[in-house]
């Protein structure tokens, strides 16, 4: 075990280059993905697809993580959401086919966030003050309110993902000892 104590992501002095608002989202993408790393680990493919107490599984929210901070970014930059855009978010909740691997799942987000660093980058230099719209409805919000969503959407799902991680691992915790006071048959 290390005896180097944990600095958050936005302590450690990164992404000086960026402006203030900018690294604050860069930094949330980072805080998510050592959080879903730390929770996930030890977790089977099929905990990490399951939906223990009827809640949404990590698998979905981990989809959805990658897959929404896309969209978000897509309506930061002024546009609308592509064909593909829209056939995969039909698939989120149940992913398209044979179920993926967590490591699968770890790397769609890994891969969308670095990604979306390169995005975030060029937008955190603009007038967050744009306008901008969201959906066929053309919902407003501005370029700095879409920056900040790509953020705290991240964070709420991130969170659900941890959530949801302590519930599977306390439920086989318990069935573990349930099993170890029931009389060998």
């Amino acid at each position: 075990m290390s005896t180097t104590p944990y600095i958050e992501p936005w302590l450690r002095g990164t992404y000086s280059d960026v402006p203030a608002a900018g690294r604050a989202v860069l930094h949330a993408l980072d805080l998510a993905l050592e959080d879903i790393s730390k929770w996930t680990t030890g977790l089977t493919d099929t905990e990490v697809h399951s939906q223990p107490l009827g809640l949404p599984s990590i698998a979905f929210h981990l989809r959805h993580i990658a897959r929404s901070t896309d969209r978000i970014l897509t309506y930061a930059e002024g546009g609308q959401l592509s064909a593909d855009q829209l056939g995969v978010l039909k698939t989120e909740q149940s992913g398209a086919g044979d179920p993926e691997s967590l490591a699968a799942l770890i790397s769609e987000v890994e891969v969308s966030f670095s990604n979306a660093a390169d995005r975030i980058r060029v937008l955190a230099t603009g007038n967050y003050d744009t306008p901008r719209g969201v959906g066929r409805k053309q919902l407003p919000t501005s370029l700095g309110g879409a920056l900040i969503h790509v953020a705290d959407h991240t964070q709420r799902h991130t969170g659900q993902v941890v959530t949801t991680a302590k519930v599977i691992k306390a439920l086989r915790t318990s069935q573990e000892e349930s099993q170890k006071l029931e009389p060998n048959s």
